[in-house]
């Protein structure tokens, strides 16, 4: 990147802030504009570029680089047009990599679900074991934000990151991969191709796959050759392992999973077995992330980062055994609940409250699969709440798990969401309030 021309950020979110301190660090003076497609446009210090005028400011050469944000597709035609106008597109993550990544080693997680918790993990264990080791990615700080503070980063990165991720880790870990994110992506194979182009390279680094990857044919030609996959624990080190996960804050089968690939992980990158458990003792489960609070005797999880049905399926089995209300629901991503629905009985479900707009497939796929489950559809979070509140006597738990996105939902009439956090956030407020009296 040419830090004296013009720069275009394409979104106004947490990455998107740290380029431009990034850029105004080194180059106080450069030009800085920014497009979003919604929301406001608050970043310091950038001239504001509607989206229906890009294609002309793109002819106009009014800048020489975009940085684009996550959530912005980059198969969205602005782009193509600027990479044929000769424009640079680029993202926080790959200027970290020109800027900072030789020197470091670098240790890579993805997959569709629990590569949050993943990563946090490793990085838990290698401090624990004396390394001096940073968190940034979708979790910790942004990429640019992390900077040179640590001789190891581990990454925790999503699709949207991995899809045209420039520079090559040293370690890498798949956690799982199922269907998600098509509006983004366009197609699922689209999907699959930019998730695993983490792992799909020359360099023979070692990866760790999580159960829900090993016997993945996509994974496994990704992976090319599987003397790069790091070995299986000893089974004495499971054993441990699975100890200390049933002692710890990590809930449910799946969570022992992710630790058992975080501890393979961690051992390859120096850890040690002592500081791996002192590690799982140390987690905490991340914010939405099945966080649990007691509301009037009632068990509220708030598991509102859950934009899948897998990751809501999880969720069921963490609180398996218990009675259940579901309140699930969101963006529209074409995903299949048809399993999701045969499951809700057998995990202990007894209310299922539907949201927009997925809801409604759901709710359709709940009447047929479990006749006996009360399912009851609401315009908002709020009617959902209050729907629960006159139907205590019916579980012991309410988890909020919506399976989608939260674009388009609604608080209360006229209030929506600008991401899973307010969701998330706007359910436990609710909760309190209908049922803590």
């Amino acid at each position: 990147m040419r830090f004296e021309d013009p720069v275009l950020l394409y979104g106004a979110g947490r990455e998107a802030r740290s380029t431009r301190a990034f850029i105004r660090a080194r180059s106080p003076d450069t030009k800085v504009f920014v497009t979003v497609d919604s929301g406001d446009a608050n970043i310091e210090d950038a001239e504001f570029i509607a989206p229906a005028d890009l294609a002309l400011a793109l002819e106009q050469r009014r800048f020489s680089t975009i940085v684009k944000s996550p959530g912005v597709s980059r198969y969205r035609p602005i782009f193509a047009m600027a990479r044929e106008a000769g424009i640079v597109v680029t993202s926080n993550l790959n200027l970290w990599g020109e800027t900072y990544r030789e020197g470091r080693k670098v240790i890579a997680i993805s997959g569709t679900k629990g590569k949050s918790t993943t990563a946090t993990l490793v990085h838990l264990m290698l401090v624990e074991s004396g390394v001096d080791a940073g968190l940034a990615g979708n979790v910790g700080l942004a990429p640019l934000d992390i900077a040179d503070k640590h001789a190891v980063v581990v990454f925790e990165l999503s699709s949207y990151q991995t899809a045209d991720m420039a520079f090559t880790p040293d370690l890498a870990a798949i956690t799982n991969l199922t269907p998600e994110h098509t509006d983004w992506h366009r197609t699922i194979e689209r999907y699959y191709g930019d998730k695993l182009n983490l792992i799909d390279r020359d360099a023979p680094f070692p990866v760790g796959l999580g159960v829900g990857a090993l016997d993945n044919p996509l994974v496994m030609a990704a992976l090319r050759d599987t003397r790069r996959l790091i070995p299986p624990l000893a089974p004495f080190l499971r054993d441990r392992i699975t100890t200390a996960v049933r002692r710890s804050r990590l809930r449910g089968d799946h969570n022992l999973d992710n630790a058992l690939l975080a501890a393979q992980v961690a051992i390859r990158a120096g850890g040690d077995i002592e500081a791996v458990i002192r590690g799982i003792g140390q987690f905490h489960p991340l914010p939405h992330r099945l966080e649990e609070h007691n509301v009037g005797g009632i068990t509220i999880v708030d598991d509102s980062i859950s934009t899948t049905p897998e990751a809501t399926k999880a969720a069921l089995a963490a609180y398996e055994g218990g009675r259940l209300a579901l309140i699930a629901g969101g963006h529209e991503r074409h995903q299949d609940y048809a399993e999701l629905a045969r499951l809700l009985a057998p995990r202990g479900v007894t209310v299922l409250v539907c949201l927009p707009v997925t809801g409604d497939r759901l709710a359709t796929l709940t009447y047929a699969a479990a006749p006996a489950i009360e399912v009851v559809e609401a315009g908002t979070l709020d009617d959902a709440i209050k729907a629960l509140a006159s139907r205590t006597e019916k579980f012991d738990t309410v988890i909020l798990s919506p399976g989608a996105p939260s674009y388009g939902q609604l608080e209360a009439a006229g209030k929506p969401f600008r991401n899973f956090e307010e969701r998330g956030d706007a359910f436990v407020r609710l909760a309190e309030a209908y049922f803590g009296n």
